[in-house]
């Protein structure tokens, strides 16, 4: 048996900069994980190499959004030969799936033909994105499934993309290490406190923008869209 996680006490955490871990995969409860030192990737620095700008560009993998939320969790759940155990557990799995159906929680998928090989899923709040996790069954499918959400990110006037602990992996794709102070001045203005506006209220980031900016008003969050605007968003300046 698994422990119940409250969706709103998960909103809760993240807003003061807290999430939530298990130990393993079976595990029936949670901890809060408060780090000292963030990740982060700011969203104008991405970094897009040649190499994956061609696998973009060229649409080697169909993208989509929101199309198979609960997949993308339990195929990150999965164990795998560079990742043999999992911090999310059953309690994790259900209050993000409920988070999902709330609104709340995104996920993008990376897809060859029908076949679901990568993706990312994560939670968001006012013009934050708090990136979960990401998995790859598929050359290059994790870091087209970040750059496409940097992209979407962009489009949809986002401000943090909260990337939890450092790797190897994130660096090269642009990502950087802040303090814990630096971090909270920006969620602080991300998803609105006392100090970050006159009223305290920042307003939603909007995660559908991107494909509108590909297929017009009518277009919903499982359009795919083109790896060309995507490569275009991710090399415009502010």
């Amino acid at each position: 048996m698994f422990e119940p996680l409250d969706p709103a006490l998960v909103l809760g955490a993240y807003s003061v900069g807290v999430f939530p871990m298990a130990d393993s995969r079976d595990a029936a409860s949670v901890y809060w994980v408060e780090p000292r030192r963030r990740a982060i990737l700011p969203l104008d620095r991405f970094h897009l190499s040649r190499s994956l700008r061609k696998v973009v560009v060229a649409d080697r993998f169909r993208v989509t959004a929101d199309q198979a939320f609960g997949e993308i969790v339990r195929l990150c759940a999965q164990s795998a030969d560079d990742r043999p155990e999992t911090w999310i557990n059953r309690s994790i799995e259900q209050a993000f799936q409920r988070l999902h159906d709330m609104g709340h929680a995104h996920s993008v998928e990376c897809w060859a033909g029908d076949q679901l090989v990568g993706g990312l899923y994560g939670l968001a709040i006012g013009r934050a994105f708090f990136g979960e996790s990401m998995v790859s069954r598929a050359t290059n499918a994790s870091k087209v499934a970040i750059a496409t959400l940097v992209a979407r990110l962009r489009a949809g006037g986002f401000t943090l993309l909260d990337c939890q602990f450092m790797t190897a992996h994130l660096a090269s794709l642009g990502a950087v290490e802040i303090s814990r102070r630096d971090y909270m001045a920006l969620l602080g203005a991300a998803i609105g406190s006392s100090d970050a506006s006159s009223s305290g209220v920042v307003a939603d980031g909007d995660f559908v923008a991107l494909e509108r900016l590909g297929a017009g008003d009518d277009a919903a969050a499982g359009s795919t869209v083109p790896g060309k605007l995507i490569a275009q968003l991710l090399t415009q300046t502010s």
